[in-house]
């Protein structure tokens, strides 16, 4: 608390809160920490997909690859850039889009691939990217809650064309309010990037692009700095906790699926079960809070009528099943034990359930 108080202070002295210091030393610290070029900080996650996906110049009503069961966000930002979202059912025990489907969905009018690492687990981008290579599509990944999380040792971010992060304050490098970033390796990409956040200009008064106001503020930049320093101790933390959870939790809840060349960060610690709702309220009667990432399917929201159309068993099955085990900096092992104690006891009722 005492490290970012000093950070307000700082930057309310300094006089100048747009676009200053401490964006651009965040921009280059968190390029860093991710492996990338450029780091391009704007408002907030969704902007981030937006900007990007527009900044790509696919031609307007191209269809993108996105997994079905993913927040809405990625699939507005796809919407509102005018183009077309074409769902792919993920991988059931991993949650994240499943390569293997990628051939069933490909068309003529295919442009992109936005893959979103759900929960804090990469993709498999070694195969996305190889399939995207094959058939000439860009790739957009919706990092926002894969913070340093690495496949084959390369972060989450790095592998597509633009690597979207938010940092809404829940997620595990979290500002105190709005705020997200774009990194690449592509010089042009980030100029357009640069001149998007700001009205189209990155010189005052001089605009090259239709732009819009999307600027990561100097205050949540300072923010982020802090935190930036601790994320590497929040992930350790996250794991262990996710590894007691691993090592205590009964066999009859299916877990988290994990593999020796993935770097799980454990935004969110999701089990599945199929009276997910009844032991969601077993646990709280038992004093454990638990959450539902997410309750409805994209393409069941009303929001989605007559955009997304077709069935999706294994998202429908997703958003019926899951349960958010507690996972925050704040809990201790101690905690995650007392959820498994807690869970095991319920087991005369849950445990036969298929």
């Amino acid at each position: 608390m005492t490290e970012l108080e000093e950070a307000s202070i700082r930057v309310l002295r300094s006089g100048w809160y747009v676009l200053g210091h401490e964006v651009t030393c965040f921009e280059e610290e968190f390029a860093r920490f991710v492996g990338g070029k450029h780091c391009i900080g704007v408002a907030n996650g969704l902007d981030a997909l937006l900007l990007s996906i527009e900044a790509l110049y696919l031609p307007k009503g191209s269809e993108i690859l996105v997994a079905s069961n993913t927040y809405i966000a990625t699939i507005l930002a796809i919407i509102r850039a005018g183009h077309h979202p074409v769902l792919v059912e993920p991988v059931l025990e991993t949650f994240n889009m499943d390569p293997a489907r990628l051939p069933e969905v490909l068309t003529l009018k295919t442009r992109a691939i936005c893959v979103t690492h759900l929960f804090g687990k990469p993709c498999r981008m070694d195969e996305i990217c190889a399939f995207a290579q094959n058939h000439d599509l860009r790739v957009i990944e919706d990092c926002a809650q894969s913070h340093g999380a690495m496949l084959q040792g390369k972060q989450t971010g790095t592998f597509g064309d633009a690597g979207c992060f938010s940092f809404y304050p829940t997620k595990n490098l979290g500002a105190i309010g709005d705020a997200g970033a774009v990194v690449t390796d592509d010089d042009a990409l980030a100029d357009r990037l640069r001149h998007l956040r700001n009205y189209g200009a990155k010189k005052k008064d001089i605009n090259r692009f239709i732009g819009v106001n999307s600027r990561l503020d100097e205050l949540q930049a300072a923010f982020l700095r802090v935190k930036l320093r601790h994320l590497d101790m929040i992930t350790k933390h996250k794991r262990t906790l996710a590894t007691t959870y691993f090592n205590n939790l009964p066999s009859w809840i299916a877990m988290p699926v994990t593999r020796p060349d993935e770097y799980d960060v454990f935004h969110i610690f999701g089990i599945r079960h199929p009276r997910r709702d009844e032991l969601r309220v077993e646990l709280l009667d038992l004093g454990i809070k638990t959450e539902v990432h997410y309750p409805i399917a994209p393409h069941r929201q009303e929001a989605m009528h007559g955009i997304l159309s077709g069935s999706y068993p294994i998202a429908d099955e997703h958003h019926a099943t899951e349960l958010s085990l507690p996972i925050s900096v704040g809990h201790t092992e101690s905690d995650v034990l007392q959820v498994c104690q807690a869970i095991r006891k319920l087991g005369a009722r849950f445990r036969d359930v298929q």
